[in-house]
């Protein structure tokens, strides 16, 4: 691995996981627990044979330690958590369990009507069943010699606790999950698994939040995409779930030129995880992978597919896709070459519907590891559309590292990404600025 990457992935881990606790590898306790580079993945996240037939049915829930908590006179600070499972459906139309957390939070709800509920799509976490989100709020840092796992995004849902808003965060199809790989950046998975976790949390017994609360989404990066498909599919997959207004931050709209970006740079194992899920949706493309991917390649692929984002950066950072086929075609050569390729990543694209609900699309100007010009480019789609989009170009200087150009805009834009959020939870309207798209960066 490149010194600049291996640099980075240090750096990074390390500020992430300010405040977080190491936590080393449980021993598996019985003959349902699985693991997952030495870490007990609970029976909780082994779905049952059979699942229900509504979408956001709860299956199973239990409480859920926060590990970054405080006592407090009503109850743990910032909230008090339980572990959830809920079906959903999957791209293939097909019964899926996906895992998942809901929070009540301690503060009081102080804006307009009733305590509401933002629905939190992580960012990239990796494909490994540890790296779950769900887990992340257990355990915000492991560090046991096989797997680095870093809850970054507690982050985003304490800020959210704190202003007295319940969040549902969603695992994703396949994630923590055992029984199928992660779909990472699966349009529709995504998005389905959004939109039911808000189901999900409104039926759960230990939750205040009811039909009549106010409903909002917030993610970046891959949480980003699938927030932003979440509110294009809203209106025909769940019309019982109104939202008030969506957050996508760096949404990788179009998985092409993300493709391009991210080869080679700092995330390249990211490639790995995304034909993974192409392959575990669509079966088709097997004799593809096949005919291009070689020895090294398939090795990294199953490698990949248990690796949190730590793993990958120390891993993978700086690798090229060229290493991994028989012909010495980059990925995107392959996609260039390959009709089939093509119609699914293009099945993929965010941006050919029209969100009912107000969106607000953030994307760094230096990003070049989520491309912004395909970032800008949604949000230029949505309002010939005619949405109602706020965009939000967050400028900053280019530091030479695609994850930092990328990663320096969450952090820059969070809480006013947040204030827009609660303030349309609040019932505040929101307003649109498309007519600045042709002048905006």
């Amino acid at each position: 691995m490149p010194p600049r990457p291996r640099m980075l992935a240090a750096a990074i881990t390390a500020a992430l996981a300010v405040g977080a606790q190491a936590v080393p590898a449980a021993a598996a306790t019985g003959p349902s627990a699985t693991t997952s580079r030495g870490v007990e993945i609970p029976a909780f996240y082994t779905p049952p044979s059979e699942l229900p037939g509504a979408d956001g049915t709860v299956i199973r829930s239990e409480p859920l330690p926060l590990a970054l908590s405080l006592p407090g006179i009503d109850g743990p600070l910032p909230g008090r958590a339980t572990r959830l499972m809920y079906k959903s459906t999957d791209a293939n139309g097909e019964a899926v369990a996906v895992t998942g957390a809901y929070i009540e939070p301690a503060a009081k709800w102080r804006g307009d009507g009733p305590r509401p509920l933002v629905a939190v799509a992580p960012g990239t976490m990796g494909q490994g069943d540890q790296c779950a989100a769900s887990m992340a709020l257990e355990h915000p840092l492991r560090l046991n010699g096989q797997t680095v796992s870093v809850g970054y995004e507690d982050l985003s849902v304490y800020r959210l606790l704190l202003r007295g808003v319940a969040v549902v965060v969603t695992d994703y199809v396949g994630l923590g999950t055992t029984d199928r790989l992660h779909t990472y950046v699966n349009r529709v998975d995504g998005a389905h698994a959004v939109l039911d976790a808000v189901r999900a949390a409104r039926s759960l017994d230990s939750s205040s939040v009811t039909s009549e609360s106010r409903v909002g989404l917030f993610g970046y990066s891959q949480g980003g995409g699938a927030t932003a498909a979440a509110a294009e599919l809203q209106p025909f997959y769940a019309p019982d779930v109104e939202l008030s207004g969506t957050y996508a931050g760096a949404p990788p709209a179009d998985l092409t030129e993300v493709t391009e970006a991210i080869d080679g740079g700092d995330l390249a194992g990211a490639l790995g995880w995304s034909l993974n899920g192409f392959l575990q949706t669509e079966p088709a493309l097997r004799p593809i992978a096949d005919r291009y991917v070689n020895e090294a390649g398939e090795k990294a692929l199953k490698d990949l597919s248990t690796m949190c984002v730590g793993d990958a950066l120390f891993a993978y950072g700086g690798r090229s896709s060229t290493d991994w086929t028989k012909t010495g075609q980059s990925l995107g050569d392959i996609i260039r070459a390959e009709p089939a390729l093509q119609a699914f990543l293009a099945e993929q694209r965010i941006g050919s519907r029209k969100p009912g609900s107000p969106v607000r699309v953030a994307t760094g100007t230096s990003d070049d590891l989520v491309p912004h010009p395909q970032a800008r480019r949604l949000a230029v789609e949505w309002c010939d559309k005619g949405a109602k989009v706020t965009y939000v170009p967050v400028v900053l200087p280019g530091v030479g590292s695609g994850l930092l150009n990328h990663f320096a805009p969450l952090l820059a834009d969070q809480g006013n990404a947040i204030s827009w959020l609660t303030d349309r939870l609040s019932g505040r309207p929101a307003g649109s600025n498309c007519w600045s798209m042709p002048v905006q960066p």
